[in-house]
């Protein structure tokens, strides 16, 4: 699935005659773009339980990508008022699952990336260490996942029934941020894994022609055909930015995640170009999670791509969900093109991650 110079040129062609029309959209200065962030995060932080250290409404996966959120809100806001959260979520959330452990790998890669996020907050923090060092041992448990079965990847969960697409995503994204944060021989084999994992998914088949990217591989070792969900056009695009910071010489890396991103924005979204997942408007307590995970990595791409194609989608995305789907106490609906309405923690970390891409953006 790699791409030729050619190819992308092509693929950018394309792109721009057939990406869904958009209604203009005259995004907010920086400065109102970076106030709708903090009532956005403190309504999340309304949905956080101090007894379990996990928000209420939601599931275990989908707290890990709330830390997330607000990390990415602290960071790009400089608000230091939330950043309570993490310590109390670090103490207290193993009690459900000991070391951000469980039987599916996949849950394991969302907390494995939300403690990279803590950590980068503030490396030198007082816990920072042990956020990367916890970071670091969920990779470890994962890696035990890997096997040679369909030529390897690590399995969905520890029953070893499916591999699938975001499961290695995950591993991918993970193995590439930790590379950034380590050095020498460690640094090395993080590396090592992001290149392995990077060149068997790619081989896979789960990125279909479209540059669309199905659930997950069957028996036999296809393509299953199955749903694509927009997280899994986004996990993807982090973990490629990622390694391509640390290796510059392959421009291929950037192409691949250019053109999963494009497939995104030309078949998941509407004619405003607002991005929609096909559960809509009665997704699961998983579902409601995933159109934020796009944003939040595809303005990971952005910063090394620079795509003005990807500014406006950011821009469109992050303004419906201000002004179509938000409720007078700032709670957002699962679908960013509205009406309004309080869903669950899950859709609001989803929509302060459409919020945070929105205000980040190159």
């Amino acid at each position: 699935m790699l791409m030729t110079r050619a190819s992308l040129l092509l693929a950018l062609c394309f792109f721009s005659l057939f990406a869904p029309a958009q209604t203009s959209v005259v995004p907010p200065s920086r400065d109102e773009a970076l106030k709708r962030l903090h009532p956005s995060a403190v309504a999340l932080l309304q949905l956080y339980d101090k007894k379990t250290g996990l928000f209420t409404t939601t599931g275990w996966w989908n707290s890990a990508n709330a830390v997330t959120a607000l990390a990415d809100e602290s960071r790009i806001a400089r608000d230091e008022t939330v950043r309570w959260i993490f310590p109390d979520v670090f103490q207290k959330a193993p009690q459900k699952f000991a070391g951000f452990l469980n039987e599916y790998y996949d849950d394991e890669g969302w907390w494995a990336l939300a403690w990279i996020d803590a950590y980068e907050l503030n490396p030198h923090g007082k816990q920072a260490n042990q956020y990367l060092q916890m970071s670091e041992s969920i990779f470890d448990d994962m890696s035990h996942g890997w096997d040679d079965t369909c030529g390897g990847g690590i399995w969905w969960k520890k029953d070893r029934h499916y591999k699938n697409a975001i499961a290695n995503e995950l591993f991918l994204s993970v193995a590439a941020k930790l590379a950034l944060h380590t050095r020498g021989k460690k640094q090395n084999e993080y590396l090592d894994w992001a290149n392995r994992e990077w060149k068997w998914f790619s081989g896979t088949g789960m990125i279909n022609e479209d540059g669309l990217v199905n659930d997950g591989l069957t028996g036999s070792c296809k393509n299953n055909k199955g749903t694509t969900w927009s997280y899994n056009q986004g996990v993807v695009l982090g973990g490629l930015a990622a390694l391509s910071r640390k290796e510059k010489k392959n421009p291929e890396l950037i192409a691949s995640a250019t053109r999963i991103a494009q497939a995104a924005v030309i078949h998941l979204t509407d004619a405003q170009g607002i991005l929609h997942d096909p559960c809509e408007p009665k997704c699961s307590e998983d579902g409601v999670q995933f159109k934020g995970i796009f944003n939040r990595n595809l303005v990971q791409l952005q910063a090394v791509d620079g795509d003005p194609a990807f500014v406006r989608f950011l821009d469109a995305n992050g303004e419906s969900v201000w002004s179509n789907a938000r409720t007078p106490d700032n709670r957002f609906s699962t679908v960013w093109s509205g009406p309004p309405a309080a869903d669950n923690a899950g859709a609001q970390a989803s929509a302060l991650d459409a919020l945070n891409a929105a205000a980040e953006k190159r």
